[in-house]
């Protein structure tokens, strides 16, 4: 038409043209075979339309406002009637048209790009919840093909920009609105979306990967395993909310926790397992604490704890260090409990864990300040911890006095990493001679710097084996006293017998044989008192006399960390 000196833009925008398509709308009609045809088609496709924006579409935005994804929209959501008609929806979508009628073929374009928008929707939706497999979705009720699906959304979206590229990003821009919001309020909604089946998918592939990866120093993980009841190897993780705290900021983003519970009894008293599980989880959710809570019911801690520590994890996934919290009542409990506490750490030493105890003055189990039981976990009530807040510029002091593989270097190292520990200064503390001081400090800030950890003050205790003060030692004595069987003027056969009856206690051979270890146990704790008192974390390689004498009367928190002989550092380029 050009060629020809026709020009119908002026026409069209102006509308002075009589006909054409873009000003007669009766166009189809004349060329079709029969014109009452088309008005017939054209009359009840508008009747349809109609019917979906004034029944339908309330509907669907009654689901949408029972939801309680967005703000403001609640009020209709109630329903009325047997079928639960959305009667408060049925007026607005008939008070909106009222409002705005006017010419309809200047929103036709607008509302063309939002069905377009939909159809895309719907395509991409039934093509994800196809390849995802996902056994909730119900796109079977929907004839497609998973290589249509994709190129059917395609089009739609193309077309929408076709059709008027303003009103395309418009409706484009209200979706991606829409779902972020959704995305950044996380409702406690779900609805088995094949999202959710995607991400169980992708997490099925990286743990099966991980089988093919080869272990490597570097990419050491310390996962750990936080059981709980009356030790905390955790138990419910919000009676010891310090330890939750404590682990919690060297594994975030980096490592595998796992909060385990013991529960005790038998199997059939044990229905609610399920829902106490779901509370402390969303406890620890709502704690920000990066963990998952597991429990498993046993007639006894012990063999409680074993189970955990066999079928924790997943593949690769699997923790390689117990935490647990020092048995403060070990003193007074039943010797068979304490038999179990120190058979525990047997156990995961056993099983090659590394194993972290972890002491506070103030203890750790604050149930007893705390309501009972079901009423906590349905509160979630938080408790703050010293873990929670800065540190400041105190000091984080590791006392390392034996090569376990580095894992007591290597966890003050991560929570030196952290915000809240960033500006506490750490102090390695390292058994030496007094005579060799200089070589011993250089030899061991020499070695540090090869694991490139960045700890530059070492110091070193030449008087770590002299011997403690006699108020110290008498101290200990009267602390293992109950535990000893006295068998020195005995005879034999009440010896076995006493053995047989109480075999935790320790014999008088058993008590010369280790003195010496004993007394440097003794002489170790003066040494912290003089220089960890003030400390924000005190670190020490690691039975219950020992540690009760070696970590008495700190104020700060006390970790005593023994590997499993696996380095967890390097310093070879490998």
């Amino acid at each position: 038409a050009c060629a020809f000196g026709w020009n119908f833009t002026a026409c069209a925008q102006r509308q002075s043209c009589r006909y054409g398509l873009s000003n007669y709308y009766q166009s189809m009609s004349m060329v079709s075979g029969f014109g009452p045809l088309i008005t017939a088609g054209i009359f009840g496709a508008t009747l349809s339309s109609a019917l979906a924006c004034l029944v339908s579409a309330p509907k669907v935005f009654q689901c949408l406002c029972r939801d309680q994804l967005y703000p403001l929209i609640g009020f209709f959501g109630k329903g009325y009637g047997r079928n639960s008609e959305p009667l408060r929806g049925y007026l607005l979508h008939y008070v909106i048209p009222l409002a705005w009628v006017a010419e309809l073929n200047a929103i036709a374009p607008i509302i063309s790009n939002f069905f377009l928008c939909s159809y895309a929707l719907i395509n991409f939706s039934c093509f994800h919840a196809s390849i995802t497999n996902s056994p909730g979705g119900q796109c079977h009720v929907v004839p497609h093909d998973n290589g249509v699906a994709p190129v059917v959304s395609t089009m739609s979206v193309v077309i929408m920009f076709l059709v008027t590229w303003l009103a395309a990003l418009i409706a484009l821009g209200i979706v991606v609105f829409l779902l972020g919001y959704v995305v950044y309020t996380k409702p406690d909604i779900n609805w088995g979306s094949s999202m959710q089946a995607s991400s169980y998918n992708m997490a099925l592939s990286y743990s099966m990967g991980l089988n093919e990866v080869d272990e490597h120093i570097k990419n050491y993980r310390q996962e750990q395993l936080g059981i709980e009841l009356c030790l905390v190897l955790t138990g419910p993780p919000n009676f010891r909310p310090a330890l939750v705290d404590f682990v919690g900021t060297f594994t975030k983003n980096v490592s595998l926790m796992l909060c385990g519970n013991v529960l005790i009894g038998p199997r059939k008293k044990m229905s609610e397992s399920q829902l106490v599980a779901d509370g402390h989880g969303k406890w620890l959710m709502k704690r920000k604490i990066k963990a998952f809570y597991t429990d498993v019911v046993c007639e006894d801690l012990r063999s409680g704890v074993q189970m955990l520590i066999q079928a924790a994890g997943l593949g690769k996934m699997r923790p390689n260090i117990l935490v647990l919290g020092y048995k403060r009542n070990w003193r007074t409990v039943c010797p068979q409990s304490l038999e179990d506490y120190v058979g525990i750490l047997h156990d995961a030493f056993d099983f090659k864990y590394g194993v972290c105890l972890m002491r506070m003055k103030e203890g750790l189990n604050v149930s007893q300040v705390m309501q009972a039981h079901a009423d906590t976990v349905a509160g979630e009530q938080q408790v703050s911890t010293v873990f929670q807040s800065g540190q400041g510029k105190k000091t984080i002091d590791i006392y390392w006095l034996f090569d376990d593989g580095g894992l007591t270097l290597l966890i003050p190292y991560l929570l030196g990493r952290k915000k809240r520990w960033a500006k506490c200064k750490i102090r390695v503390f390292v058994g030496g001679q007094i005579n060799r001081m200089d070589e011993e400090r250089k030899a061991i800030v020499s070695l540090l710097s090869k694991f490139r950890l960045g700890f530059h003050e070492v110091h070193i205790l030449p008087d770590i084996n002299q011997k403690p003060r006699p108020e110290h030692i008498k101290r200990f004595d009267d602390l293992i006293a109950p535990f000893r069987l006295n068998d020195g003027f005995k005879d034999e056969a009440v010896v076995s017998e006493m053995r047989q009856g109480c075999p935790w206690k320790i014999s008088d051979e058993e008590v010369n044989k280790n003195r010496a270890k004993s007394l440097r146990q003794v002489r170790l704790n003066e040494i912290l008192l003089d220089y960890s008192r003030d400390a924000a974390l005190v670190a020490i390689s690691l039975y219950m006399a020992w540690l009760e004498t070696l970590s008495q009367d700190l104020r700060p928190p006390v970790i005593l960390i023994r590997g499993n002989q696996e380095n967890v550092l390097t310093f070879y380029c490998q």
